[in-house]
């Protein structure tokens, strides 16, 4: 079975070691699997990085559509049984060939489609009806989370017959492999993810605020559109002294950081499954997280971590001043309970495995 995943290649942070990861298992696996960008950018060069058959289509800009003859005949000619999609921008070159080619086209929906061009006015909105538009066009779609599975039959029209739901995973280290932790002064809450509104970073800061505990620091990590606004409502809030804003780092910036970490908080108003909460629990450092997509997945119960419902902005402060209070041996016990749960349920290999057998429904070998 030979498959070609595709990807604009300008990916960075969660998408980014999503395909990567999958396609890294795949070659440890022997599978033959194989990665086409759109273009040069972070995830081809991560993915030659980790040994990956890549190659790069070369558009010449977001909107070059003159490269879809040249992506049918790679398609074609080198007979692929399955091309699967991540990311809008494939999803949309698919959309515009795949009655031109021979092999099975899936998707991959991370996100939750009606909101990811949210806010970006006329441009976000045509390319919402595209990327809809491609989802229900597609032999498959791979859904992260039972949540996003119920939102692409009830609200875009998606057959339930056409859709799988898979959860993300990542490669878990044995503790010993693991970074030992530094010994630093504040109880520090890290927060990884893009400074979007979909993020709920506000929530976080007026959390801050409102707790009021010299002794507490929050570290935000991540750029994007409303990086700015954050760092002014930090001023307008006097917390400056409390919270840094370290801007995108790289994967190995962020572990390092997680060495002097007491507590991952992720606020969100939408998630799918979120790899940035499975790395943090690999790294030894508890989770807090809104009740976003299947969380009670990857949180069961208290012993696990900790779950606020979305946008509760006194719970959140609630649940930080809560951990805060537990002693250091009650934190580092349920962060091993956690990690131990989920690199049990939810490994790469597992991931693979159901993404695999979907294929081969597909195919019709099932």
């Amino acid at each position: 079975m030979k498959v070609l995943h595709i990807n604009s290649g300008l990916e960075k942070g969660g998408g980014l070691f999503r395909i990567v990861n999958l396609l890294t298992e795949a070659k440890n696996e022997n599978e033959a699997f194989e990665l086409l960008t759109l273009a040069e950018g972070p995830v081809t060069q991560a993915a030659k990085k980790a040994g990956i058959k890549t190659k790069v289509l070369g558009t010449k800009n977001r909107y070059d559509l003159t490269a879809l003859n040249r992506l049918v005949n790679y398609i074609n000619k080198h007979n692929f049984d399955i091309v699967h999609t991540h990311g809008a921008r494939a999803n949309l070159y698919l959309s515009l060939i795949h009655k031109r080619i021979n092999a099975k086209w899936v998707i991959t929906v991370y996100s939750d489609p009606l909101k990811d061009f949210s806010g970006r006015g006329v441009i976000g909105n045509v390319f919402t009806k595209l990327n809809l538009n491609a989802l229900k066009k597609a032999d498959g779609v791979f859904a992260i989370t039972q949540n996003f599975s119920d939102l692409l039959v009830n609200k875009i029209g998606v057959s339930k017959t056409n859709i799988c739901v898979i959860y993300n995973g990542i490669f878990f280290h044995k503790d010993e492999k693991i970074p030992s932790k530094y010994a630093h002064p504040y109880f520090n809450i890290i927060n990884v993810a893009r400074a979007e509104k979909i993020k709920g970073q506000d929530l976080l800061l007026k959390a801050i605020k409102a707790i009021d505990n010299p002794d507490i620091q929050l570290h935000i990590v991540g750029d994007g559109s409303e990086l700015n606004n954050l760092c002014a409502l930090a001023r307008d809030l006097g917390i400056t002294n409390k919270v840094t804003f370290h801007g995108f780092l790289n994967h190995e910036q962020i572990i390092e950081l997680y060495r002097k970490m007491d507590l991952a908080v992720l606020t969100s108003y939408s998630e799918s499954f979120p790899l940035v909460l499975l790395e943090a629990s690999d790294n030894l450092v508890p989770i807090l997280s809104t009740n976003v997509g299947d969380i009670r997945k990857m949180i069961p119960d208290d012993n696990h971590g900790l779950v606020v419902e979305i946008g509760n902005e006194q719970e959140i402060e609630k649940k930080i001043e809560k951990t805060y209070s537990l002693d250091k041996e009650k934190l580092w016990q349920m962060a091993k309970i956690e990690k131990a749960y989920l690199a049990n349920t939810f490994s790469m290999a597992n991931q693979l495995a159901a993404i695999k057998n979907y294929y081969q429904i597909l195919l019709g070998d099932n």
